[in-house]
């Protein structure tokens, strides 16, 4: 039995090099996320697999993910992926709060230290619309229910150190820091910019081919 492992490894150790360099890579470096619910309409859809730079903000271990070194903070508009507790799974959503800020929301309008953000080119799609919301800067699509829900308002919070308040931008569909509460710091593992490939779920799951390599904004 010694033998035969030992010709197997020699035999094959190029391929195992491979196998494991490749993990690491993954799990440190860079990876990238199947996005099966809809919570992050219209900037990223079901099917999308996206790009995850593990190196947008910690050198961290692999497969831990204990942060060695901090490269850097989220910011407002990052859309981070993230490790919830809470929800017991990774999750994909846009960083709207960072540490100092006191944010509140009314009928799907966001106050950021008591400022009401601007909104513009309103498209109404049936029971819902699609809006620029221009995020102190940052401006990117969301989608709102034309009659709200119970996730359209809440009331003004101040976001502590080290935490982070996340939203899907699909506004009144998402399970995100109001359902979930804060983000930790420590939670966050990466942030995606890019999709690499799509599969429309909906037809066959036949590539969309117009959604590879599309950025995120």
């Amino acid at each position: 039995m010694k033998v035969y492992l030992t010709t197997l490894y020699r035999d094959n150790k190029s391929v195992l090099l491979f196998i494991v360099l490749m993990c690491v890579f993954r799990s440190a470096i860079a990876d990238w996320n199947e996005v099966p619910t809809g919570s992050m309409q219209p900037t990223i859809v079901e099917g999308d697999r996206i790009w995850v730079n593990k190196l947008a903000y910690d050198v961290s271990t692999p497969f831990v993910n204990y942060s060695l070194l901090k490269l850097a903070d989220p910011i407002r508009g990052d859309i981070i992926v993230f490790d919830s507790a809470p929800a017991d799974k990774r999750l994909v959503k846009r960083v709207v709060g960072i540490p100092g800020d006191t944010i509140a929301m009314i009928d799907n309008v966001l106050y950021i230290n008591q400022q009401p953000l601007s909104y513009e080119n309103n498209v109404a799609k049936g029971h819902f619309s699609e809006v620029t919301e221009n995020l102190l800067g940052v401006q990117h699509r969301i989608r709102v229910a034309n009659n709200g829900s119970l996730l359209s308002s809440f009331t003004p919070l101040t976001i502590p150190a080290d935490y982070y308040l996340a939203m899907g931008d699909n506004r009144d569909n998402s399970a995100d820091s109001r359902v979930i509460g804060l983000i930790p710091r420590d939670e966050i593992i990466g942030r995606a910019n890019k999709v690499v490939m799509s599969l429309n779920y909906d037809n066959y799951y036949l590539p969309r081919t117009e959604r590879f390599l599309h950025t995120l904004l």
